[in-house]
C-alpha cells in the first residue's frame, strides 16, 4: 500500500496562494502541511512579501515566492496603474511556474491569490479554490468557473458559485492544536475554577472595542453574583487602554482572566462553556470543533459584510445567537448571557448543533481531493 501511494504522488509540486488576513493564510498552511505528509511532495507559497503571509509562513516548510500586488482601488483614476501591476504580477507567476512546474494550485482567496490563479489557468495547471465564508470573496466568485474544484465551509455559499459543478463542503482546514487537549487540563493550565461556568470573550487577534466596552460594564456583576468565570482576550492593540480603563476591583478579580492575546487558542476555547466573539469563519470552525455555543457579534465593516452572513448561517443552524455590533452594549449582552446560562436545554441544543456543524476531517479531505485533480 505504501509503495502504491508513493508512486501515485511521486514528486508532486503544489503551489499555495492566499493572503492579507489570517482567514486566507491559515487554511492554506493547514492544507500545505497535510500535503507534506505524502511522500515526495514539494510546497511553494505565492504571496505578498509585505503582508502577513510572509511572516506567518516563515517557520513552515514552504518556499515563499513573492509577488507585489494590491487590492482593486476604489478610485477609478488609479485603475490603470493597478492593471499594470496585476499584469506584471501575472507574468512573474508564469515565470515561477515555468521553472517549478506545479502539479496543482490551491488558492484560499485574498487579492494576492489572483495573479497566481490567473497564471495557473493560462498554463492549464489544475486549480482548487477554498473559501471560508458564507458569502464567497471576489476572487473565489470570479475564478470559480475556471477552477477544477472548490471547497467551502458553508453550504449557503454554493448558490453564489453555481457555474462550478465540482464543489465540496468539507469545512475549514484547521491546525491540529485541538486534537490532544482536554477541558480540565486546560482549566488547570490557566488557573481556572474547575466547576464554574466559563465564558470566553474575544474579538479576534486585534480585539474589538465595542465588545471590550460591553464586557467592562458587566464582568464584575457576572463573576460576583453568579458562579461564572470569564476569559477575556482584549486584542494586543487594545490591551493597555482597556486595562487602564477598568477598576482595580475587576483587575484583581480571580474569576476574571484578561489577556491581550492567546498564542494557542485551543487552550482557552477548550475551557469554555460559551463563547462571545466576532464572526470570522476560522473562529467559527474552531468553536464548532469545540462544540461551543456562541454569541456572534459580526464586524460591521468586513468585506461584503461576510461576517454577518457567517453569523446568520450559524444562527439558522441553531449553534449561535447573532447580535449586531450597533446593539452590543452591556445591557443587551448581559441579557443574552444570562438567558443562555439559565436555560441549559437551549445551551445544550446549541452545543449539539455546533458539534453537527464541525468538520474535523477537513484538512485530510481537502488534501486528498487536491492531489487527485
Amino acid at each position: 500500500m505504501k509503495k502504491q501511494i508513493s508512486q501515485k504522488y511521486k514528486e508532486k509540486v503544489i503551489v499555495l496562494t492566499g493572503g492579507g488576513t489570517g482567514g486566507h493564510i491559515y487554511p492554506a498552511i493547514a492544507v500545505g502541511n497535510e500535503v507534506l505528509k505524502y511522500p515526495d511532495t514539494k510546497v511553494y507559497y505565492v504571496g505578498n512579501p509585505k503582508n502577513l503571509e510572509k511572516t506567518i509562513t516563515a517557520n513552515e516548510n514552504f518556499d515563499f515566492l513573492p509577488v507585489n500586488i494590491s487590492g482593486i482601488p476604489k478610485n477609478k483614476k488609479l485603475l490603470p496603474a493597478f492593471l499594470l501591476k496585476l499584469f506584471i504580477a501575472i507574468l512573474k507567476c508564469i515565470k515561477y511556474f515555468i521553472k517549478i512546474k506545479p502539479d496543482y494550485i490551491f488558492g484560499t482567496g485574498g487579492y494576492v491569490s489572483g495573479p497566481a490563479l490567473i497564471a495557473g489557468k493560462l498554463l492549464n495547471i489544475p486549480i482548487m479554490l477554498h473559501d471560508s465564508d458564507a458569502y464567497p470573496g471576489i476572487v473565489t466568485r470570479k475564478m470559480s468557473k475556471f477552477a477544477n474544484a472548490i471547497n467551502l465551509s458553508f453550504e449557503q455559499a454554493k448558490k453564489y458559485l453555481a457555474k462550478n459543478k465540482n464543489i465540496s463542503v468539507y469545512g475549514n482546514p484547521l491546525r491540529n492544536d485541538f486534537e490532544t487537549a482536554q477541558k480540565n487540563e486546560c482549566k488547570k493550565e490557566l488557573g481556572l475554577d474547575l466547576k464554574r461556568f466559563t465564558i470566553i470573550i474575544m474579538g479576534g487577534s486585534q480585539g474589538a472595542k465595542s465588545i471590550n466596552n460591553a464586557v467592562k460594564d458587566i464582568a464584575l456583576d457576572l463573576t460576583e453574583n453568579y458562579p461564572i468565570q470569564i476569559i477575556h482576550q482584549t486584542g494586543q492593540k487594545n490591551y493597555e487602554e482597556y486595562m487602564d480603563s477598568i477598576s482595580s476591583e475587576l483587575r484583581n478579580n480571580k474569576y476574571y482572566l484578561v489577556k491581550p492575546y492567546f498564542e494557542k487558542m485551543a487552550i482557552p476555547l477548550l475551557c469554555a462553556d460559551l463563547v462571545i466573539a466576532r464572526a470570522g469563519s476560522l473562529s467559527i470552525s474552531e468553536f464548532n470543533l469545540c462544540e461551543l455555543p456562541s454569541i456572534l457579534i459580526p464586524y460591521p465593516y468586513a468585506a461584503n459584510n461576510h461576517q454577518f452572513h457567517n453569523a446568520k448561517a450559524q444562527e439558522e443552524n441553531g449553534a449561535s445567537v447573532c447580535l449586531e455590533d450597533k446593539l452590543c452594549d452591556g445591557d443587551n449582552l448581559r441579557e443574552i448571557i444570562l438567558a443562555l446560562y439559565n436555560d441549559k436545554y437551549t445551551l445544550n441544543s446549541m452545543s449539539f448543533a455546533a458539534k453537527n456543524l464541525a468538520k474535523p476531517q477537513a484538512r485530510e479531505l481537502i488534501a486528498k481531493k487536491l492531489l487527485s485533480l
